[in-house]
């Protein structure tokens, strides 16, 4: 094979797994036939075409989309994971990047240059028209994650005297309009929305219906520097298909879609899983440096903590000389305690993430969690007493693990809400800090607990 064929066969998912997919363009650049690697990937997708990327070698990512050339679709970019995007924005010539740039939309051309170098920046954007410069210029101003960096720059908007034949024409005619759009925006003269116009409605409407009659003036605006999480709630809250973006005086500079909502949605939840594991930002793209890095700070924290819980253990080390029993069951409470306690945890970390715990509820929530804890704590205390008379023949050591059980599932509870509560009160995220604390709650309580009442009962 010499060359790209000129039209090949789209890959079928069914007929070739990814990892297979994957294996097999790897192999051909390894063995330098870029030719055959392109071939293999050309009329996928531009979501599966970036899953084959992201699983690919650094090198040979540059390498595929090198061997791609002008087949290479620009929007594979915006669908890529952001540790390899930034990978990417690294390693590929900058003439590129700026074609790219002018092919994506605002909102995804600001995330491919964002991490640049200023320098490297620099030199993409002035390779741009002047128009799409001082948009992405605007966009980059705004912060990571706000409304302003989330939104796409490109709208239409009219003016409410226009008749429906003028906006007709105007779509029709005009050049740099969105390649699609579904709704209409309404300005006043100083750039203000007044109001918007769904294009099916428009569709339907006699051309010499002014726009003011038929558009819907009561519309949800977003302001430009909220956090994209907020607006994310609001798309949630209100149904929203879309929404303006106004900038503090009232102006309208972009609109968000919501596909885009649905990214940062799938991104938030992402983000709160890897914090409540005390993972960071890391991706399956990092290097073993940047994955070490990521993750041994909370490590660290744990191991102080579990230094902690075993200070607690010292202290009673005589009566576990004394009753090797205590030792074989002490890992029992703690455990038992410890997963209780990121239930709860879970459950409020994602409550306060949503908005759906406040000072409003926090009473009634806390004195649930407790009475949950109370209730769990009654029936495992019972089934492990149970099970340690019929181990150690010994209804006292039972008692005494149960008691201690009953004490850690209630403090389990209470750590577990209270903590990320405390957190979120300090303005701190609760997601990556709460487990640690937690684990530290029950280890401690449990063991000194458990120890604690056998040295007092058994001894």
């Amino acid at each position: 094979m010499t060359g790209l064929d000129e039209h090949p066969p789209a890959p079928e998912a069914d007929a070739i797994s990814v990892a297979d997919l994957v294996r097999d363009v790897a192999i051909a650049l390894h063995d330098g036939d870029s030719a055959t690697a392109a071939n293999l990937v050309i009329g996928l997708h531009p979501r599966d075409l970036a899953d084959v990327i992201e699983l690919l070698s650094p090198e040979h990512r540059v390498a595929l989309i090198h061997a791609l050339g002008p087949a290479f679709n620009y929007d594979v970019l915006s669908e890529i994971d952001e540790a390899v995007r930034d990978q990417l924005s690294e390693a590929l010539p900058n003439e590129l990047l700026a074609k790219a740039v002018t092919e994506l939309d605002t909102d995804d051309a600001a995330y491919l240059i964002e991490n640049l170098e200023e320098e490297d920046r620099e030199e993409i954007l002035a390779q741009l028209p002047k128009g799409e410069r001082a948009a992405l210029e605007r966009q980059l101003e705004y912060p990571e994650d706000s409304a302003g960096r989330l939104m796409q720059s490109d709208f239409v908007a009219v003016a409410p005297y226009w008749t429906v034949g003028q906006v007709i024409e105007h779509a029709r005619e005009t050049d740099d309009l969105p390649e699609t759009f579904s709704e209409i925006f309404v300005v006043d003269p100083a750039f203000r929305v007044v109001g918007s116009v769904d294009l099916s409605r428009l569709l339907r409407t006699k051309k010499d219906v002014p726009v003011s009659d038929i558009m819907e003036a009561d519309l949800d605006t977003v302001l430009a520097t909220a956090d994209q999480e907020e607006v994310a709630r609001q798309f949630e809250r209100y149904n929203l298909i879309s929404a303006p973006v106004i900038d503090e005086h009232g102006k309208l500079v972009g609109v968000i879609t919501v596909d885009d909502v649905v990214e940062v949605i799938q991104d938030e939840a992402d983000e709160d899983m890897r914090a409540l594991g005390g993972v960071g930002d890391e991706s399956i793209g990092d290097s073993v440096v940047q994955t070490a890095k990521s993750r041994v700070p909370w490590l660290i924290v744990n191991l102080g903590t579990a230094v902690l819980a075993s200070f607690v253990i010292k202290i009673f080390d005589a009566t576990i000389e004394q009753m090797v029993a205590l030792a074989v069951l002490m890992p029992v409470v703690a455990s038992i305690g410890g997963n209780a306690g990121t239930q709860t945890m879970t459950v409020t970390v994602r409550a306060l993430a949503t908005n759906k715990l406040g000072a409003a509820n926090a009473p009634r929530i806390i004195s649930r969690e407790t009475m949950v804890g109370l209730l769990n704590g009654l029936v495992l205390s019972a089934i492990m007493a149970l099970i340690v008379f019929l181990w150690f023949g010994s209804s006292r050591l039972g008692a005494v693990i149960g008691t201690a059980m009953i004490v850690n599932l209630l403090a389990a509870a209470l750590a577990g809400i209270l903590i990320p509560l405390a957190l979120d009160r300090l303005k701190l995220d609760p997601a990556p800090a709460s487990g640690v604390f937690v684990s530290m709650i029950t280890d401690c309580v449990g063991f000194f607990a458990f120890l604690g009442l056998a040295s007092l009962i058994l001894f």
